[in-house]
């Protein structure tokens, strides 16, 4: 493509694990290919959320309406939310193609805007379906009949959930429990929205992941057999380009707390780093329970508590910092933390093989319950909070604080064995993100792809 442009547009789904992979992936294409101009399309109310975010000169933001009202938080009424993301977004940004003023040679979307394909079939531009969770989820709801037809149904665990289930190609075995969580609802308006998304698939040109090849290799090739048109990997699809070198954990003028002042004050792998997500959280109750057993751990901790940090800071104790916000991915490389407490999103569970620290695995919706079966039972690299948690019951602070000693016992054979795992991975994912890894050679792949479509 050197000498020449390509015009791509990118529209993500408008939820932060939907957008910050489809701009981080958008980030790892400009970098490696100059010529290529994005256009990078939000609701406006995700304008104003990343609008300032550093970006390269050849991505530039364009908006369409918001698909609901803002006081209508999508928190509240998911299903409402999600359904409107595939019944409005569609036209608004039909118009929006034809006020560009240029030839669009591949349209990159969010698998969920399941409309996606259909504008780009009419208009005979090819499109990317870009999937933005484990390669395994994917591979959960696209066979779902397969569960449908089967004795072993996923919806009530009250007393199935140990039962496992092997047939989903890829996925050797799974426990009930682990299928997402939108599987086991009572209320399945969201599953419902979830399926109808997949029988577009087969209609775009491409299917992408934020994945990596080699972490979740026997499910891709499973799909690959599957469809007649590339797969590839990017990941991980996370800011590690942005990263300045890892010796430098100065203070800047985001850290209001100086929290990278006090992790540099700490010993090598004795802080445990808490954040349990940016958009679905646990109640206030929990986040009590989770101050208590902090605080009797006597374990040193950095927890990002969002909106209710203030609150929470003097139920903890003197051993930890509570903040509202963090550079997540740099924290996780400073050489003081030693674990990371997540809700398994998959964009935090990418940061962390990244950094290649332990995991405890606290699933809150979705594919993080998948993904805590992949931290502890697949990589071996975590343990679960919730194991033996009923659903709706409090994990209590006795319990958190026996877990948080177990977890950060540095001397523990459990401990080291978990540590020397997550090293591997990590290795794994620097090996991917490389000159001449998967992750840069299907970059380099698709790139091409793009360029024999002007």
């Amino acid at each position: 493509m050197a000498g020449s442009q390509s015009r791509m547009v990118a529209v993500p789904y408008p939820g932060r694990g939907h957008v910050n992979p489809m701009m981080n992936l958008c980030k790892l294409l400009t970098n490696r290919q100059p010529h290529l101009l994005i256009t990078f399309v939000v609701t406006e109310e995700w304008l104003g959320f990343i609008a300032s975010e550093e970006k390269p000169d050849n991505i530039q933001f364009a908006t369409i309406p918001n698909v609901l009202p803002s006081e209508l938080h999508r928190a509240a009424d998911m299903p409402t939310f999600v359904g409107a993301t595939q019944n409005m977004m569609g036209e608004p940004f039909e118009r929006l193609l034809d006020r560009l003023g240029f030839t669009v040679n591949i349209i990159i979307a969010d698998t969920f805007l399941n409309w996606a394909v259909e504008v780009g079939n009419r208009r005979n531009i090819p499109v990317a379906s870009l999937w933005p969770m484990p390669a395994s989820v994917f591979s959960i709801f696209y066979h779902f009949n397969l569960l449908l037809r089967k004795p072993h149904h996923p919806f009530d665990l009250s007393e199935r959930g140990e039962e496992r289930v092997d047939y989903i190609p890829g996925i050797p075995s799974i426990r009930l429990a682990d299928i997402p969580s939108i599987a086991h609802m009572k209320d399945g308006r969201l599953l419902d929205l979830a399926l109808r998304i997949f029988p577009n698939v087969c209609k775009a040109q491409y299917l992408l992941f934020s994945s990596i090849s080699d972490l979740e290799l026997d499910v891709l090739q499973a799909l690959k057999r599957e469809f007649a048109f590339p797969i590839y990997t990017f990941g991980p699809a996370i800011p590690y380009f942005n990263l300045e070198k890892a010796t430098s954990f100065s203070t800047n003028q985001n850290d209001h707390d100086d929290y990278f002042g006090w992790l540099n004050t700490q010993p090598s792998s004795s802080v445990l780093y808490v954040s349990l997500g940016s958009f679905l959280s646990v109640s206030s109750a929990q986040m009590d329970e989770i101050a208590h057993g902090l605080r009797e751990s006597c374990v040193k901790f950095l927890w990002v508590a969002r909106g209710e940090s203030e609150r929470l800071k003097g139920k903890c104790g003197h051993l930890g910092r509570v903040v509202p916000w963090c550079e997540q991915l740099k924290v996780l490389c400073h050489p003081s933390v030693g674990g990371f407490w997540t809700h398994c999103g998959w964009n935090s569970t990418m940061e962390c093989i990244f950094a290649g620290v332990p995991i405890i695995a606290f699933p809150i919706i979705m594919d993080q319950t998948t993904i805590r079966k992949h931290i502890v039972e697949d990589w071996k690299i975590g343990l679960d909070a919730k194991r033996g948690v009923g659903s709706g019951d409090l994990l209590r602070s006795t319990e958190i604080a026996r877990l948080v000693k177990r977890f950060m016992d540095l001397e523990s054979a459990e401990r080291k064995e978990m540590a020397r795992r997550a090293r591997a991975l990590q290795q794994t994912t620097l090996v991917a993100i490389s000159d001449g890894g998967t992750s840069k050679t299907n970059l380099d792949s698709f790139l091409n792809d793009i360029a024999s479509h002007k």
